[in-house]
């Protein structure tokens, strides 16, 4: 009777943390999605102190959850310090990068438009 879980790899009925999902590994870039379907990715990233996401765009919104430390985001020319508890959206299709002022994590999530 029970139905096929739509969040994976993460605890369902339990409390926990995410950023315990994602430990944080010194010179590295580490991810864990636990959704992925055409209008919507969630992603767990941790992120070493001074590694980084290059520069790209995303064809959905994103919306940048930091859990844990210190993140460098840039949206187009702009740099934003986002520090632990704080969120930001990067607009779709504008160029975005991040960099770990200090070790980092994050939940991101991306909605993309319907298809149609």
């Amino acid at each position: 009777m029970g139905t096929k879980a739509l969040i994976k790899k993460i605890p369902h009925s339990e409390v926990f943390k995410l950023e315990d999902l994602v430990p944080v590994d010194a010179n590295q870039v580490s991810s864990m999605t636990v959704v992925q379907k055409p209008s919507i990715g969630m992603t767990l990233f941790s992120l070493g102190e001074g590694e980084g996401i290059k520069m790209h765009t995303s064809a959905g919104d994103a919306m940048v959850q930091i859990l844990a430390g210190v993140a460098e985001i840039i949206i187009g020319e702009e740099k934003y310090l986002v520090h632990r508890g704080e969120t930001i959206i990067l607009p779709a299709n504008i160029p975005h990068a991040l960099n770990a002022i200090e070790s980092f994590q994050m939940l991101l999530i991306v909605v993309k438009p319907d298809k149609q």
